[in-house]
C-alpha cells in the first residue's frame, strides 16, 4: 500500500478540522497543566502535615482525571495520523501533509494560525527547508 498523498486542495479542505483538534488539544494540554498543579499542591500539603485518606483519594481522583485526559488528546492525535497527516509540533500546530511536486514525494507544510498552505518542502528538511508553493 502506498502512502497517502494529499493534493494541495485535499490539505487546505482538512485545515479548518484541525484548527479545531488542535484547539481541543490545547484546551485538554491546559487542564491537564492544571491538574499536574493541582497534585503538586496536595502532594506538599500532605508532607507538611502528614498526608492522610482525604489527600490520598484527591491524588487518585486527579491522576484518573490526568489519564482520561491524557487519552483524549492520544485519540485526536491518532485521528489526525488515520488521515494521514503528519504532527510535527503539537505545540505550536504544525503538521506535514506528504505530497507529489513535480514527481517527488515532498511535505506541504502548515502552522497553526496560517491562513492556508502556503509552503513546502523537501521530506528530509523539514520547517527550516520550507520553501513558497
Amino acid at each position: 500500500m502506498s502512502p497517502l498523498r494529499f493534493t494541495l486542495e485535499e490539505a487546505n479542505a482538512l485545515l479548518p478540522w484541525l484548527r479545531d483538534t488542535f484547539a481541543e488539544v490545547h484546551a485538554l494540554r491546559d487542564r491537564i497543566a492544571t491538574g499536574v498543579a493541582a497534585a503538586r499542591d496536595l502532594t506538599m500539603k500532605a508532607r507538611s502535615n502528614g498526608g492522610g485518606g482525604a489527600v490520598d483519594r484527591q491524588l487518585a481522583e486527579i491522576e484518573k482525571e490526568l489519564s482520561g485526559l491524557n487519552e483524549s488528546i492520544q485519540k485526536r492525535l491518532d485521528d489526525v495520523q488515520r488521515k494521514g497527516v503528519i504532527v510535527r509540533d503539537l505545540d505550536r500546530g504544525l503538521v506535514d501533509f506528504p505530497s507529489l511536486r513535480d514527481g517527488r514525494e515532498v511535505h506541504l507544510c502548515w502552522l497553526l494560525g496560517e491562513d492556508a498552505i502556503g509552503f513546502w518542502h523537501e521530506t528530509d528538511t523539514g520547517f527550516g527547508g520550507r520553501k513558497p508553493l
